[in-house]
């Protein structure tokens, strides 16, 4: 099999999923090794991104999908002519943010670390599918724990949850400082 041959069918294969294929999923299909696989698929991810096409290949979790450039966006809404643009206010990005760090997460974990109830918040990120449940606790009442998705990773640009920001400790003791005298204010009004 060529060389082009090989990229075809990669990209056949990527195209008609319309989600991201695993590389063990590619190289079974193709009877190719893995490595032959990623270095094929790499390179064809660099001639997506070196050419002026309105199409990428992406790497999520050490799986592949075919998706349109972010740029191609404008030009798409005018023929769907409904954009699908979730708005994510303060309160979903907090709620995100507290998922993605500490998942799996329950609701109870995250309103402790929030402060207050987050069913809505939670719901929201659940419909735009940035958040998903991802089993029980074994504990009394057998609560939810919700994780980020796939759709988390391919909205903010990261290929896995390792590329997420390291936060720094004394920022964490600089945001707990505040959150105390935000609540102590809030207590004397």
């Amino acid at each position: 099999m060529t060389l082009s041959e090989l990229e075809a069918k990669i990209e056949a294969i990527l195209f008609t999923m319309g989600e991201t294929v695993g590389l063990d999923k590619i190289a079974l299909a193709t009877e190719q090794d893995e490595e032959t696989c990623r270095r094929v698929i790499r390179n064809m991810m660099d001639k997506y991104i070196d050419s002026d096409r309105g199409i990428q290949i992406i790497e999520l979790d050490g799986a592949y999908q075919m998706c349109t450039k972010p740029e191609m966006y404008e030009t798409l809404i005018r023929v769907a002519h409904v954009p699908k643009k979730h708005i994510l206010t303060d309160v979903l990005l907090e709620t995100l943010s507290i998922i993605a760090y500490k998942q799996p997460v329950t609701k109870i974990e995250i309103e402790h670390i929030r402060g207050v109830k987050s069913d809505h918040a939670v719901n929201k990120l659940v419909e735009y599918n940035l958040v998903c449940e991802a089993g029980r606790l074994d504990a009394p009442g057998r609560p939810v724990l919700f994780a980020t998705t796939e759709e988390f990773l391919r909205n903010f640009g990261i290929e896995s949850l390792d590329d997420l920001p390291v936060i720094n400790p004394d920022k964490i003791e600089d945001f707990k400082t505040e959150a105390e005298h935000e609540v102590q204010m809030e207590l004397d009004i």
